[in-house]
């Protein structure tokens, strides 16, 4: 069953290039203001064939062994705020790290996945989008029946993530307002900032995806969840069905038990996908945090 859903699963990492962004709105009438001070541009081809493009800076850090991942990232225009930057750590899903140009076609609704960065960037927020290891997937549920997760590269890799945030190797960042998201594999990597990177982060917003060990149907989220859990909003689609939204709606449902603030929306038309609301609804559900 494993190799059944890590072959489906999707994860969405940032990819930064250092080029300048182009990219397509939530809202569609809105596109052609919405190039304006941005580090992110959106161009129009024909009929409704859009694109986006957004400029980029990488590091690398070391995972284990001497070998070394790619994050990468982006500040917002202007000066940054006292403390610095509020940032935003995006998890790719399978085999599909995060890109910074998008066209409206590509598949799981990445150019939304685009749009997202251009909203974050535009609202205030710093950019990062660390890679899973090759680029396949997060480590949060294929090794944990088998590797206690603080002996992943993955723990070592993120790790080394946070503590870059907190020495300035991103630039002026405030280390006490993280926020994460991610879809599906980075969706559940998300979940895993709560368990295993307990405090570190603000509010996460889960796309597509479910408790930090589920994996496609195999889910069961446990009974106890970390009292400090961070506010958690879930978007997903009604037609997933690589991620079956109940598996989602149990994770909400512990939370409530749980008596942490939690919110879901749910697409009824849509699957396994980033959706064109989910730009605005993940930013906004950060701005209350």
């Amino acid at each position: 069953m494993k190799n059944t859903y890590t072959t489906h699963l999707f994860l969405m990492a940032f990819t930064f290039t250092s080029a300048q962004c182009y990219g397509s709105s939530a809202l569609e009438t809105s596109l052609t203001n919405s190039n304006l001070k941005s580090h992110c541009q959106i161009e129009q081809g024909n009929f409704t064939d859009y694109s986006i493009s957004c400029s980029y800076q990488s590091v690398y850090i070391e995972a284990n062994a001497g070998i070394k991942r790619e994050v990468k990232y982006q500040l917002p225009i202007g000066e940054p705020p006292a403390r610095g930057w509020p940032v935003v750590v995006i998890y790719q899903g399978s085999f599909f790290p995060v890109e910074f140009q998008r066209n409206k076609a590509d598949p799981f609704g990445g150019f939304y996945e685009a749009m997202l960065i251009k909203h974050l960037l535009d609202s205030g927020y710093a950019v990062l989008a660390p890679r899973a290891a090759i680029n396949l997937a997060w480590q949060t549920n294929a090794l944990s029946s088998a590797t206690p997760y603080h002996l992943t590269t993955d723990y070592q890799f993120l790790s080394r993530v946070l503590m870059g945030i907190q020495q300035g190797l991103f630039g002026p960042l405030n280390s006490q307002q993280k926020y994460a998201t991610g879809i599906s594999s980075g969706g559940y990597n998300t979940s895993r900032m709560a368990v295993s990177f307990s405090g570190e982060f603000r509010a996460l917003a889960i796309q597509s995806a479910s408790y930090a060990t589920c994996l496609g149907p195999a889910c069961l989220v446990p009974q106890s969840l970390p009292s400090n859990h961070p506010p958690t909003l879930f978007i997903h689609g009604a037609l997933d069905m690589i991620v079956p939204v109940w598996t989602m709606k149990q994770y909400y449902n512990r939370l409530i038990d749980h008596s942490i603030h939690t919110e879901k929306w749910i697409n009824p038309y849509k699957g396994h996908a980033w959706f064109k609301e989910s730009p605005e609804k993940i930013v906004d559900w950060f701005n209350r945090f």
